[in-house]
């Protein structure tokens, strides 16, 4: 008999549902989150017969009696909080006459589904934890279907208990009893474990508090790798850590014990806090204030805070507060800060195993403490700022991945490798994106069985084969070589287009849009380093409409680590290459250097790249010549800023062109007050940003900028440009689903092969000659 269907939309009124029996399919991330029995007991509240089961397709469902229509709109409002529908497909099937309501097994297939992400302890579970009475009391592994690892454990799907890493660990009575009783929130819940069949830690909770006490690190094993931990008031024992490590500068993250002690470390904002207790806990960049060691973040005013997510942090800091048994403690302040940063030696992946722990971290760690939960996917923590008011990504990855990205329409299944910084990869399966966890810069043997690892588990759990791989034009990068090498159809897709094809991907936008692309640097269609770029994008096409004045890039990717090259570049741009050894006394070569750029007929690599321009700016004020970690000197200068002044002449539109050499000049003034530089300089590339692309958009008749690149993860810059382009009417559109950087290169690359597959050429993306690209990804 014929089926009538009808789909259900969430959030949309519905028609009154026909007597009878439903099916119901319901799509998005609903594996893993207490479902079933949240539909078991709906259906017992309507007095409704049928049956609820996982598939491979999300959840499957059929139900008959007299209240279907009340039933279908409390499954689209009531259902459980780590849950999220996004649409139901509902038909009328004849009615069966059943008796009864049950919950089937697992059926297998194509994967359609959604992994669930990590999520942090709830509070019912906290519950248990601290409640002697409890048998969960002071269990470092608790959890239920409303938090804990999912991702982090997950092989494969239907995502049940075989399916994880929890495998080998069978059930006790007691947990056999909770994970079959259909009203607690234990039911099916697959990291279900107590101290009498679960994981353990290697050591007791007394002995990491005692050795954090004393001043050492402690490598602690967590649900996506191991942290590093020391005690963030003890400038001895942070300063031991950089050194072990090998990282200088590069500011750590540190924990508190809850809300309330976030204001004896930072000053935060509303938003801010909110963002911080997400059930995702990301570390969130928030004004810092005294109290922490000098070397947590030097030079920097903003410090990385995130709050406990896994049992065993909040057993850690109850420990430091001397094990109190009334309950408030949770909520009160608490002195103790922690260091708890990445435990990845020497820039390597983060540590996930047991021996490789013991064997990498051993020159580390005072203390190493592993417990017996393999991680089948490593995941760092997830970094985020408030920017222009809203949350932003610097590095997506714990808690959010793999959350898929809605790209509005179907279309075929893309791979995208992004590039070499920052690395991540990114597949595309119906309208979603899946964007994986952060990866890291693919310079090292480990990180590059790292991202192909990634890649191979993200297309296996999504059960995808993807049509073609989309890749940067960088030859010399690992993930062009690795899709080069894949046997699957190519398309090569230009770093800067990607930058901003990101950014309408994640808004739905397939028409044609302004962007503005400002990073480091990396390659141009051109072969050259382009950095700061105006271009149109449109669908799978774009074009270069303008860049940066080029500034010279002595020693390449050097000049990236030494910003004393891009001051002396800047010199000689101004003429006054003669002066560079009065401004560099320190820097032998710098003479030289001068010498080699201002002699006539001189070759040299040149750059539009804002991020180099930035250098160039840091040096001229004298605040560096060298760089410990990538974008130190912008991040040095931007923290100097407390109200942005545009200089007067500070910056030149010569046709295509937007020339910051007079601001450049204006620092050399400045070098004994760096802070009314930083605001000079921030202030002035705000206003010519905004001239060059209000006057380019006048021009093409479009109203909507995309602003992609790692430099608008400057908060200062990139709040500043888009108040100011609203100002002109503009509508500025930020990346939102994943970060500025690098990191969401790999979603652009997918999002311009997708639309090369399905995607016509518009006469307005032609180059004036006839009325397509001449390429797919070039409009030259």
């Amino acid at each position: 008999m014929p089926r009538t269907e009808s789909a259900v939309k969430t959030g949309v009124a519905q028609e009154p549902m026909l007597q009878g029996r439903l099916q119901v399919r319901v799509k998005g991330a609903v594996q893993g989150v207490g479902f079933r029995p949240f539909v078991y007991r709906l259906a017992a509240r309507h007095a409704l017969s049928g049956f609820v089961l996982n598939d491979s397709r999300g959840v499957l469902l059929e139900v008959e009696g007299e209240a279907l229509d009340a039933f279908v709109r409390a499954l689209e409002r009531e259902h459980p909080p780590l849950a999220r529908i996004d649409g139901l497909d509902v038909s009328v099937i004849p009615a069966e006459r059943s008796q009864g309501f049950e919950i089937r097994e697992s059926i297998g297939g194509a994967v359609r589904t959604q992994v669930i992400s990590d999520a942090a302890t709830c509070e019912a579970c906290l519950g248990d934890l601290f409640d002697p009475a409890s048998r969960f009391y002071l269990y470092p592994f608790v959890s239920c279907t409303q938090c804990g690892p999912r991702f982090t454990i997950t092989r494969s799907l239907p995502y049940d208990r075989p399916q994880t890493s929890m495998e080998g660990f069978p059930l006790c009575e007691a947990c056999a009893w909770d994970y079959g009783d259909v009203s607690g929130r234990r039911f099916r819940a697959e990291a279900t474990a107590c101290p009498d069949c679960g994981p353990r830690l290697s050591h007791s909770v007394e002995a990491i508090a005692n050795a954090v006490k004393a001043g050492l690190i402690v490598a602690l094993k967590g649900i996506g790798g191991f942290h590093l931990i020391c005690d963030a008031r003890n400038e001895t024992a942070v300063a031991r850590l950089r050194h072990r490590k090998a990282r200088e500068e590069k500011p750590f993250a540190i924990m508190v014990a809850n809300e309330g002690s976030v204001d004896l470390v930072a000053v935060p904002s509303a938003t801010e806090r909110a963002l911080l207790a997400r059930s995702e806990r990301p570390i969130v960049l928030m004004q810092r204030c005294a109290g922490l060691a000098p070397s947590i973040g030097p030079g920097l005013d903003r410090v990385g805070v995130m709050l406990p997510y896994v049992p065993v942090h909040h057993l850690l800091f109850h420990a430091l507060a001397g094990f109190p048994v009334d309950a408030a403690w949770r909520s009160l302040a608490q002195p103790t800060a922690l260091v708890a940063t990445s435990a990845n030696p020497g820039g390597e992946p983060l540590v996930v195993d047991n021996d490789e722990a013991r064997c990498r971290l051993a020159g580390i760690a005072d203390l190493i403490v592993t417990h017996d939960r393999p991680i089948v996917t490593r995941a760092d923590d997830s970094v985020m700022a408030i920017i222009d008011q809203r949350p932003a990504y610097l590095r997506r990855s714990r808690g959010f991945v793999p959350q898929p990205i809605d790209l509005g329409d179907d279309g075929p299944a893309v791979l995208g490798v992004g590039g070499h910084l920052k690395a991540t990869v990114t597949v595309t399966r119906g309208r979603e994106a899946f964007v994986s966890q952060h990866v890291g810069d693919l310079d090292t043997a480990a990180t590059i069985r790292f991202f192909e690892e990634t890649v191979r588990h993200l297309l296996d759990i999504l059960d995808v084969v993807p049509e073609v791989v989309a890749c940067d034009l960088h030859r010399d990068f690992h993930s062009t070589r690795f899709a080069e090498a894949s046997g699957i159809p190519l398309q090569a897709v230009q770093h800067h287009a990607a930058h901003l094809a990101a950014v309408a991907a994640e808004h739905q936008i397939l028409g044609p849009i302004l962007g503005v692309s400002l990073d480091g640097y990396d390659l141009g269609d051109d072969g050259g380093a382009w950095g700061g770029e105006l271009m149109r994008l449109d669908g799978k096409c774009w074009r270069r409409l303008g860049h940066l004045a080029p500034l010279a890039l002595p020693g390449g990717d050097r000049a990236a680590r030494e910003p004393w090259r891009m001051g002396v570049a800047a010199l000689a741009a101004l003429g006054q290459a003669d002066e560079a050894t009065r401004h560099f006394p320190d820097v032998p070569l710098a003479g030289l250097l001068a010498s080699k750029l201002a002699a006539p007929h001189t070759s040299v690599m040149t750059t539009t790249s804002m991020g180099r321009l930035f250098d160039a700016a840091a040096a001229l004020l004298g605040m560096r010549n060298h760089q410990s970690y990538e974008g130190q000197a912008a991040m040095e200068l931007e923290a100097l800023v407390r109200t942005p002044r545009a200089l007067s002449g500070g910056y030149r539109l010569e046709g295509n062109q937007l020339d910051f050499r007079a601001l450049l000049e204006a620092m050399l003034q400045w070098r004994d007050d760096p802070r009314a530089g930083a605001e000079l300089f921030h202030g002035t590339l705000i206003d010519g940003l905004a001239a060059w692309i209000a006057e380019a958009a006048s021009r093409a008749g479009l109203m909507q900028v995309a602003l992609g690149g790692g430099c608008f993860m400057n908060c200062v810059l990139t709040e500043g440009l888009a108040a100011a382009l609203r100002e002109r009417g503009l509508i500025p559109l930020l990346p939102r689903a994943v970060p500025a950087n690098d990191g969401g290169l790999s979603l652009g690359q997918a999002s311009l092969a997708r639309n090369s597959l399905t995607k016509p050429a518009s006469d307005a993306c032609a180059n004036g000659k006839d009325s397509a690209c001449v390429s797919p990804f070039l409009c030259a």
